[in-house]
């Protein structure tokens, strides 16, 4: 393996703090262990090499090959179920309460390999489907990597990965392949916008949202890009929306969010 001296590894640490917020400062080990093998397969015999072609790389396509090598995109279906229970139960009948033009605007905002953004769109198409005049169900789902995104928008998943899926779902809105893999059904697919999206850039939507899910992504940003994210996304929101975040997770005082419960807060007002 090619050993990473200090001031390289203070580099990258740096570069990709700067670029995505991602603290990797107490990762040297795994910063190794992603980079090594990719910095030989592509010529490199020393890490001073690689960044010297990362600095000169204008097109952004290494950067964002150095971001899928180190970022980890562990996700599944029905993960931390308890959300989406409260989404299910709570959220979804208080929006078909509130929202008068029935376009909802959902955000998936670390959507990884699609899992997340697929199980939204179960809930709303459950809730709301047979509802007349239709809703707008489309939900926004991004992510800082094109890897993962290609995948999501396949929507194609392992007999192991829908599992936990309730049966019901797995007949409604999955297709079984020829190769024992399932594919989430065109309706459901359809219903998903997959869009990169870097969380450190300005939040400029169309509209604002009704409920933002950013779950175990914020694990890698220090305290301060952390606060700044939940601001962003509070002004990025309607009053009375609900951010999710992971179940590791929380939402720092002082914040003009109200807690709910554990890993769920709300924008006060109407």
């Amino acid at each position: 393996m090619i050993r990473i001296k200090d001031e390289e590894f203070n580099f990258l640490v740096d570069y990709l703090k700067k670029h995505f917020g991602i603290n990797l400062a107490s990762k040297r080990v795994l910063l190794e262990g992603r980079l090594g093998g990719y910095l030989l397969q592509n010529g490199h015999s020393t890490y001073a090499s690689y960044i010297d072609m990362l600095k000169k790389d204008s097109s952004g396509k290494e950067l964002t090959n150095l971001l899928n090598r180190v970022t980890t995109n562990h996700t599944y279906f029905m993960r931390e179920s308890e959300h989406f229970d409260f989404f299910s139960k709570q959220v979804l009948p208080m929006l078909e309460r509130t929202v008068n033009n029935r376009d909802l605007r959902i955000w998936c905002a670390a959507s990884s390999t699609g899992e997340e953004p697929y199980t939204l769109a179960m809930l709303l198409h459950d809730h709301f489907g047979n509802k007349k005049p239709p809703w707008d169900k489309t939900l926004l789902a991004t992510d800082i990597s094109n890897k993962v995104l290609d995948h999501a928008k396949e929507g194609i998943y392992s007999a192991e990965s829908i599992e936990k899926i309730p049966d019901h779902w797995k007949k409604k809105y999955f297709t079984k392949l020829k190769s024992g893999e399932a594919q989430v059904v065109p309706d459901i697919r359809k219903q998903v916008v997959f869009r990169i999206f870097n969380l450190m850039d300005p939040i400029k939507f169309k509209e604002p949202f009704h409920t933002i899910f950013c779950r175990n992504v914020m694990i890698y940003f220090d305290a301060p890009t952390k606060a700044a994210l939940v601001e962003r996304m509070y002004d990025a929101m309607r009053p009375g929306g609900y951010l999710f975040v992971g179940h590791t997770e929380s939402v720092a005082r002082p914040t003009r969010f109200q807690y709910v419960m554990p890993s769920v807060y709300q924008k006060q007002g109407q």
